[in-house]
């Protein structure tokens, strides 16, 4: 089984990578580009047979290491 973590900063969050690439797309001709957030996938393989086991263990795996949940969000996909 493949879990998919998307880890992002939270709303209100400065993102200054994201401002970084927003401006560099301006200076490269994509001035329509309103806004930027940068943020980290990590893709993990399990040997694991319930969906719903994997995804609890994935975001115990975030809560404790993978995200830092004071300022980040983090979204879990299962590809079984």
């Amino acid at each position: 089984m493949k879990a998919i973590v998307n880890v992002f900063l939270k709303n209100g969050v400065l993102d200054s990578q994201g401002k970084a690439v927003q401006h560099a797309l301006s200076g490269h001709g994509f001035g329509t580009v309103s806004d930027v957030r940068v943020g980290k996938q990590i893709i993990i393989e399990m040997d694991e047979s319930n969906v719903e086991s994997a995804k609890a263990k994935v975001a115990q795996m975030c809560e404790d290491l993978l995200a830092n949940t004071v300022i980040e969000d983090y979204a879990i996909e299962i590809q079984a």
